[in-house]
């Protein structure tokens, strides 16, 4: 089973990055861009385990590792 998990700041926590690449937009000469937030997308292959055990097993690497909740969001899909 596949993990695709989506690892985004919060709405409020200044995005650095973001900036950057939107202040690179621009200097390419692209323009209608408001806004830009960046994040991780990471893919784990799990061992064969039941869905449970899966999303049992994805939300503590999120919690425990991938994740900082302070200032980051995350969300999930699992695929066979």
């Amino acid at each position: 089973m596949k993990a695709r998990i989506r690892i985004t700041l919060k709405n409020g926590v200044l995005d650095p990055q973001g900036k950057a690449i939107q202040n690179a937009l621009s200097a390419l000469g692209i323009t209608g861009v408001d806004d830009v937030r960046q994040g991780k997308y990471i893919e784990v292959q799990l061992a064969n385990t039941s869905e449970e055990q899966a999303r049992e097993t994805v939300e503590r690497m999120c919690r425990d590792l991938l994740a900082n909740s302070v200032i980051e969001n995350y969300a999930y899909e699992l695929a066979p």
